[in-house]
């Protein structure tokens, strides 16, 4: 028998083009800001880092750009600043977001149980500080920690507790509780949308076989929101690596914060100090170490699920 080709109608070889087109076109408002405001400025930064300035002609002579290869990263590696910075956080990171995420998920929990009212009003109120500007929160915070201003102060000495919220062995706990407090209202509302999402019917049904209102949390509402409880970790592990303002903001009245507290902060000053190569070296190495601790908490994650 002869073989029979399929033709296909103009109309359908017109349509075809805008089928194919179609997934790119709903991909694009995510991969052009990504491209643009993510790789091309860590490229860039990572041309930087494989180049240094040399002056030649002595003090008033021309300088110019000369390719260094990974000298840059060698030199912040060894700087003294590198390993204290970066272990600061990491012990920083450890303590402070299960902490967050777990008063989240609390908080997630009640507003999401039968027995909860105002839950508009609370949702608003737990997230309020989120929607307040970083140096805002930070300033503020700063005032109730520093010794000649802060009531909260005065009533800890008054009791007994003689503390010193900005001291060497508390600032950085200080700090962290700013940021508990700017972001587990934003976290809880993620996990509390996740929790929206569970039938209703499961929670009825297990009350009825006489589960609890815990019982019901702990074994049925958390474990179906798990992959909400990752994305809120690997969102704090990011914000955690780039911890900046609240040290910026801590460094005008604790003497404890340096300059260099932590990776961010010291990139900042790197550059401030027209030592554009190492800060744009160390750059890409939070960058490579924030990519591969949240690639490793997904992996870790996705193995307990399994």
């Amino acid at each position: 028998m002869p073989t029979v080709i399929p033709t296909r109608t103009p109309a359908e070889v017109r349509r075809r083009p805008r089928r194919t087109l179609a997934p790119y076109a709903f991909l694009a408002p995510f991969v052009i800001p990504f491209v643009l405001f993510t790789l091309v400025p860590v490229g860039y930064a990572f041309w930087q880092s494989l180049h240094k300035t040399e002056r030649t002609g002595g003090t008033f002579g021309r300088t110019h750009s000369v390719f260094a290869g990974f000298d840059q990263y060698a030199a912040v590696v060894k700087e003294p600043f590198f390993a204290d910075s970066v272990l600061r956080v990491v012990g920083f990171a450890l303590v402070q977001i299960p902490v967050m995420l777990l008063l989240s998920l609390v908080l997630a929990l009640l507003l999401d149980s039968a027995v909860a009212r105002a839950k508009r009003f609370f949702r608003l109120v737990y997230f309020v500080p989120y929607g307040i500007p970083g140096v805002v929160a930070a300033l503020m915070w700063a005032f109730l920690y520093d010794p000649r201003l802060s009531p909260a102060v005065d009533l800890l000495h008054s009791a007994g507790a003689h503390v010193d919220l900005l001291g060497p062995g508390a600032i950085l706990w200080s700090i962290g509780n700013v940021v508990t407090w700017t972001y587990t209202g934003y976290n809880m509302l993620i996990l509390y949308s996740a929790l929206q999402a569970v039938p209703a019917d499961i929670g009825e049904a297990a009350r009825v076989d006489g589960a609890s209102g815990w019982t019901v949390a702990l074994r049925i509402k958390i474990p179906i929101i798990r992959p909400a409880l990752v994305l809120t970790g690997v969102f704090s592990i990011i914000g955690t690596f780039q911890l900046f303002t609240e040290p910026q903001v801590f460094r005008s009245i604790a003497t404890s914060v340096t300059s260099t507290y932590t990776p961010n902060l010291a990139a900042y000053s790197l550059a401030s100090g027209d030592n554009y190569s190492e800060a744009a070296a160390l750059s890409v190495l939070l960058a490579v170490a924030t990519f591969a601790l949240s690639f490793a908490f997904l992996r870790f994650t996705s193995r307990r699920q399994a």
